[in-house]
């Protein structure tokens, strides 16, 4: 991951806008990164590559907002959102993802997402989207927001919510790793746990889900929005 500190006052004097960028892709992440930096009133004090490193920075930077793609390796974001949101509430966070519908939607503002941007939308959109997340507001991609009412994402949202509270913030870690490929010895290793614990964590996931096999569990992290396709375990 990429710090870079930066001072905290835009050429006006005022507070400028203390972001963390997360999105997997490097060439896409700096060059977004350099567009913003452009803007007067934005700072981009840190960048992430995954889930989990937006989460380190924003333990140790505390930003004003985080813009965070979904499909990210070792911790997708819409978990990384939730455990944001639950952990830092201050900081706000605008999902940043290559389509949209109101079940995507729903699924970044039930982990407590304030905004959702689809990634062909223009840099003028986004920091419009920046300035009102900023200030306590919600925004939605104007043309994703001229597809959709206010009552389809409002059910969305709680339908996702409801259905992401059957596993607990551990075991959704554990299944993105599942769905990616990952073994559950390397797992263990990537989470700092004991092979038994992270056996014990499996069992209750496949309980919890109805899964009888790996592939079950692909099929229901991709269902779950935990794991993007092209990064699937093959699973025959």
């Amino acid at each position: 991951m990429a710090i870079m500190e930066k001072g905290q006052r835009n050429m006006a004097g005022r507070p400028a806008l203390r972001l963390v960028l997360a999105d997997d892709h490097a060439i896409l992440r700096h060059a977004l990164a350099t567009l913003l930096d452009a803007q007067a009133d934005v700072q981009v004090v840190a960048q992430a590559s995954d889930g989990r490193e937006a989460i380190d920075a924003t333990e140790r930077l505390r930003p004003d907002v985080v813009i965070m793609d979904v499909g990210m390796p070792r911790m997708n974001g819409i978990e990384a959102t939730r455990q944001i949101h639950e952990r830092f509430p201050a900081t706000k966070v605008i999902v940043l993802s290559a389509y949209g519908d109101s079940a995507a939607v729903g699924g970044a503002l039930a982990a407590g997402a304030c905004g959702f941007i689809i990634k062909r939308s223009d840099i003028e959109e986004l920091v419009l989207a920046l300035r009102l997340v900023a200030t306590g507001n919600v925004y939605v991609s104007r043309e994703l927001a001229e597809q959709m009412d206010i009552g389809e994402l409002t059910f969305a949202a709680r339908n996702h919510g409801q259905q992401s509270t059957s596993l607990t913030e551990r075991e959704r870690e554990v299944l993105q790793l599942i769905a990616e490929g990952h073994t559950l010895r390397a797992i263990a290793d990537l989470l700092v746990l004991s092979p038994k614990t992270v056996e014990g964590h499996n069992s209750r996931i496949m309980a919890k889900v109805g899964a009888r096999n790996r592939a079950d569990l692909v099929r229901y992290a991709v269902g779950a929005g935990l794991v993007r396709t092209d990064r699937l375990s093959d699973t025959g």
